[in-house]
This record gives structure tokens, sequence and C-alpha cells, in this order.
């Protein structure tokens, strides 16, 4: 390919939907009586089974290695473990035909060789359905889990992440030798990462295939687009070579001003009493139950000068003493009771879309005219049903506007994703099994 038919991305015109199944996250509503389990296997499959009639490409599952402490304890508001990913996906392949199955896997915490077999295999057992989430970690709360503390320096997380996939290819390439499983009908899973710093859009441009992003944002998307692509010729690959499915949460109905509404229900529910404040008690440091939900800020000091890491990652390092006087001077200002001001700082501002199928639907069109993104991975709000508006109403919508598939275009991830297969590198590796 020369350097100018690399370089013209072209707009593919159509847009693809992934499901992203959380873990530990303030979006999920637990409380409502419609909230299922987040551990029982129905629920996964109730997902995943409306995602694939959706014709969604992906099922993703993130990943949690360690249960996140509030105030010393495990975390009461939060998932209180999971069921490893690649069981679950396993399990979920056996009852999915078409769509693709996404596994958030630590590099800082598996072994390569162990791991790239694990991933192989619910390869060639899905039908080529597998993908690996690459995530990194640095920090000693999760690395005491494992007895490694932190001995990772942030600065190298991704040259340590780099170095393993490269050794995971190599193992599915053969270069060290035969490998223990046959080639899946498409080679090798498809590689997602979600990094965005410099040094993690530098890693996706080279090592991943899908960008599981945090910029859904029409001008932010369009921008990071043009960035990826940047990065993308950079590293030698073409302008299309990257997929962009950005996070995204869709609270939809059959007008504005019933949307509208719903929305209003839904945040409601997502930081409820007990969550307003216990948002507020990680920063603070200390116990803030006497404090009314619906009240002001509370008006004493934090109990720590900066955030332990074992609150998670959107709490960690924050300069308490100086965010906690900024934000009682904003609520103020404001008017905002501890609930109002929590859900103003953790709802999907810049991640949801809200409106009617129709309105909705215009939207992201326009997304996929220009090439903004080549899809959204979505968050349901509620589990299990939190998919069920969007495959009934908007797909079709979609489907009408002629952006959306109307069917699968294969049985592999890749195909449906529209990815190259791989360039294979070890004439010696076994052909996939007939």
């Amino acid at each position: 390919m020369s350097q100018h038919t690399r370089a013209k991305f072209q707009p593919s015109g159509r847009i693809q939907f992934g499901v992203f199944f959380q873990g530990v996250n303030s979006g999920t509503i637990w409380k409502a009586p419609e909230s299922g389990s987040q551990t029982d296997f129905e629920s996964f499959r109730r997902i995943a089974q409306t995602a694939e009639r959706g014709l969604f490409a992906a099922f993703f599952l993130g990943e949690g290695l360690r249960l996140r402490e509030h105030l010393g304890r495990p975390h009461a508001l939060d998932v209180a473990g999971r069921p490893d990913a690649q069981t679950m996906l396993a399990a979920l392949a056996s009852v999915t035909s078409n769509i693709g199955l996404v596994a958030t896997q630590n590099t800082t915490y598996n072994d390569p060789s162990d791991l790239a077999h694990r991933l192989a295999s619910l390869d060639l057992l899905s039908g080529g359905r597998a993908a690996w989430n690459i995530v990194t970690t640095d920090n000693a709360w999760t690395g005491a889990n494992f007895r490694r503390g932190g001995y990772l320096d942030h600065a190298d997380r991704y040259v340590h992440a780099e170095a393993f996939v490269e050794t995971a290819k190599g193992i599915w390439d053969g270069v060290y030798g035969t490998p223990r499983l046959p080639r899946s009908a498409k080679y090798r899973p498809v590689l997602f990462q979600a990094g965005d710093s410099p040094d993690g859009r530098d890693f996706a441009a080279r090592q991943a295939d899908v960008i599981f992003s945090a910029h859904p944002k029409f001008d932010d998307a369009v921008e990071f687009r043009a960035d990826i692509v940047s990065r993308s010729l950079a590293a030698g690959r073409g302008a299309n070579d990257v997929k962009i499915m950005p996070a995204s949460e869709f609270i939809l109905a059959g007008s504005e001003h019933e949307a509208r509404e719903k929305k209003e229900w839904v945040r409601s529910l997502q930081i409820g009493p007990q969550q307003a404040i216990a948002y507020l008690e990680q920063f603070w440091g200390r116990e803030l139950s006497a404090y009314d939900p619906d009240g002001p800020l509370p008006d004493i000091e934090p109990a720590v000068d900066e955030t332990s890491e074992t609150r998670g990652s959107g709490f960690h390092g924050a300069k308490a003493r100086e965010l906690t006087a900024q934000w009682r001077a904003e609520a103020a200002e404001k008017g905002l009771t501890i609930r109002k001001f929590v859900t103003s700082r953790t709802a999907r501002v810049d991640a949801t879309f809200t409106g009617s199928y129709s309105s909705v639907a215009d939207t992201l069109a326009e997304y996929a005219r220009v090439g903004a993104v080549d899809g959204f991975n979505i968050s349901p709000w509620l589990i299990p049903t939190g998919l069920d508006d969007i495959v009934n109403h908007l797909v079709p919508e979609l489907q009408e506007r002629r952006v959306y598939p109307t069917e699968y275009a294969g049985n592999t991830l890749r195909e449906n994703l529209g990815l190259a297969t791989p360039v294979r590198s070890a004439s010696l590796v076994p052909e996939p099994a007939r």
C-alpha cells in the first residue's frame, strides 16, 4: 500500500454497537425493583443474547483485580466480586453464535504464555469471536493482592505492556515454537485498548485493532479520530486500520419530553442518598453519615491531604483539601445539595445520548457520515434489561437510515468489525481445524 493510499481515511458510513457490562461504576442502578444480579449467569446471558438480537458486534466485560475499599472496608455500594471474565465468556459462547466476546485482561499481573493460551482457547472454541481488552496497572494496592507491591513504575506500564503483547503475538505466530493449539478461524483474538494518555494512544496505534475511547461527543470524537489516524500512519499502519468505539450511555424514549423525564428518573436512582454521601467520603476520608444528602456540603476539613489509591482510579491522587474547598464554594454558588452536586460530578454528561429514538438516530447517522467513530460501546444503566429499548427501537431507526447492519457480516469478530486478518508470520503454525 502506498503512503498516499494508506493516508486517505475513508468513512465507512456505518456504525456498530458493543455492550460494556461494567464492574465498579456509578452508572448502574443497583436498588430498583428491576435491577438484576451482577453475578448470576442469567444476567449475562440475557444481556448478551439481547445484544446479539440487535446485531451488536461485541459483548465486553470489565475487570477488577481487587475489591475497592471504602474507609478501609470493602465498598458496600459496588459490585462485590465478579465471575472470571474468560470463564464467563466461554459460557456465553455456548449460548450465542455471532457476537464477539471481549475479556479485559491485565498485562501486569498475568503471564503472557498462559494468557495467550487461554485467549487462543476462547478464540478457537468460539469460532473466532474472542478479543482481549489490554489494560495496564501499576499501583501497589492492586500489586499487594499478587504479592508484587508497586514494582512497576507508572512511566514503564506501556513499555511492559508492549513487551507482553509482542510476546503473546509471538506465541500465536509460532515464533517460540509450535503453538499448543491450531489457529482459530481468523488467526488470533482481536485486540482492544483504552489508554488515553499520549503513551496510551501511541500504544493503541501500534498494537490495537479497536480503541475503547473516552471521546463520544461529536467534535471531540472527530479530533480523536484525526489524532489516531495520524499516530497509526506514523506507526506504519493504514488510516482505517484502527477502529474507534467510545464508551456511551443511552437514555431513550418515544418523545423528547419522555426522554428528559426518563433521564431525571435514571439519575435519581444512579445517585441515591447513600451513594451521594459515600462519594464525598472518598475525598473527605472520614464518615459523613451525619450529613443530610439534601443539605449543603460538609463544612469540615478532610481527614487527608491526598486521596488514597485504594478508593479507585476515579478518586486516586486528588488533592483533597484543595478540592473540597473548591467544591464547597461551587455548591454554595449554584445552590446545590450534596446529592445534586454529586449527581453533577458523576453523571456521564459527555457520554450520554438522550432523546427520542428518531432524534438520536439522526445524531448517530451524522457520526457515521463523517466517520467520527466506528461505533459505540454502550454501558447499560439497568441490568439485565438495559439494552431492550435500544435493540427494539433505536436499531430499527438506524437501519432505516442505512447506517447500521441488517445482518452479521460473518461468524467471526474480525469479519463483523471489518478488520483484516493479520499477516501470518510463521509458516510452521498449523492451519485451523476443519
